[in-house]
């Protein structure tokens, strides 16, 4: 992987930093603003709807710009809000702050990756995607534990103060590490990016990481009172069970990160496919120790860490362009966000056990999604005798690539201008 690939990891590292920080800092800032413990909560869900719907706002703004110079836009932004927050003295201030960030998190999510494949070759792009999304995995695993400590020996701004260093150094190795290549010509523009949403398929892969994020996210959210209250793990305990999940979300992003670029489709259905065990798995078996840790560990393998896949079959059933990329990350911030919810509704219904249930009934949701292609893809594949047969050296290769490859009228659909 080239440098600069690195670098834009390290940048998203610092995004998903600032998204996760509030939750490990909740009574010092309730106590610092004169709010109560829900309302800072309700900050986490600003930054996400923030996420959602400015995010693709920002990006289709930003699309005819130079993506490192799209990229230092978005770092300074970034850093103002971020300011912001370290110095705010009311929650509406904070508020304010919060939704600024979520904003930039997400249209730097989509021009960081769009730039990630623009510095690889195609055959490669998946991996780039992976090592890109790393900084998602880390910001999980090391950034809100390292933002919780900071904030609590030095006080909660000190850790808003920490990311917008972070942040400032992501920027510099930006500008100095990061090729300043054409604007994607991948969207056609602002006009041709929006086109490529005529599309069904596109709709259909962006439903399906909703689903894969949801499915995960509605059992994650509560892993903590899971472990304690009904697993029977101590409080100590759980924090370093949650860092060998997020370092199982590190060995599953590179794993798909391999694999991705030639079984996209497959990799995502044997992924919902095992996280549906897992999380029924842990569902049924959460009372014993052993088994509740396995079943975790392999959520961590097999959730989030489909990422490259989900965006790569998003590239293909779209473009490459920042436009989509953020509009795919609204749509997984859509799954946090319900996934979340609607597991707490759950719980509130029939207990902890719930999330779990309903993260398994999410996934075979996402299952159901990929039948349309899954039935596309099983049409356009050779067939024996066929004489393009002999050109596939991977029949699932081939399997993949007629699932994901756009039809001829599915390209004019995507040109700037093409009449539908």
């Amino acid at each position: 992987m080239p440098r600069a690939v690195h670098i834009l990891a390290l940048g998203v590292f610092a995004m998903v930093t600032s998204e996760f920080v509030v939750a490990g800092l909740m009574p010092q800032m309730a106590d610092g603003l004169n709010a109560t413990i829900p309302q800072i909560g309700y900050l986490i869900t600003a930054f996400g709807i923030a996420m959602a719907v400015g995010g693709p706002f920002l990006a289709s703004v930003l699309t005819k710009l130079p993506p490192r110079t799209a990229l230092s836009a978005l770092f300074a932004v970034f850093t103002v809000g971020n300011v912001l927050a370290a110095t705010a003295t009311t929650y509406a201030v904070m508020l304010v702050a919060r939704i600024v960030t979520g904003t930039v998190s997400a249209a730097f999510f989509g021009v960081a990756l769009s730039l990630s494949v623009q510095l690889v070759r195609e055959e490669v792009r998946a991996r780039a995607i992976a090592a890109t999304m790393n900084g998602l995995m880390l910001g999980t695993l090391l950034g809100l534990p390292l933002s919780t400590l900071i904030g609590g020996h030095f006080g909660w701004r000190a850790a808003f103060w920490a990311i917008t260093a972070l942040a400032l150094l992501a920027a510099l190795g930006t500008f100095v590490g990061v090729p300043n290549l054409a604007p994607t010509q991948d969207g056609g523009g602002v006009r041709g990016e929006l086109a490529v949403f005529r599309g069904r398929r596109l709709w259909l892969a962006l439903s399906t990481s909703a689903l894969i994020i949801g499915a995960t996210f509605a059992a994650f959210s509560y892993f903590n009172p899971i472990l304690t209250e009904v697993t029977g793990f101590a409080s100590g305990t759980v924090p370093l069970l949650l860092i060998a999940y997020g370092a199982a979300t590190v060995v599953g992003n590179n794993i798909v990160g391999r694999l991705a670029d030639r079984y996209a489709l497959r990799v995502q259905l044997v992924g919902l496919a095992l996280n549906t065990v897992f999380l029924a798995g842990f569902a049924l078996l959460v009372e014993f120790k052993v088994a509740a840790v396995a079943c975790l560990l392999g959520i961590g393998l097999v959730g989030i860490s489909m990422n490259p896949a989900m965006v790569t079959r998003v590239q293909r059933a779209g473009n490459a362009g920042p436009l989509v990329n953020t509009v795919h990350a609204s749509f997984i911030t859509l799954g946090v966000v319900l996934g979340s919810w609607a597991g707490g509704l759950a719980i509130n219904h029939t207990g902890l056990r719930a999330p779990l249930w309903l993260g398994a009934g999410l996934a075979v949701l996402g299952v159901g999604s990929l039948v349309p292609e899954l039935l596309r893809a099983r049409r356009a594949t050779p067939r024996p005798g066929d004489p393009h047969l002999a050109e596939a050296s991977d029949p699932g290769a081939a399997f993949d690539a007629a699932a994901e490859v756009p039809t001829g009228h599915e390209r004019e659909c995507a040109r700037p201008g093409a009449e539908v």
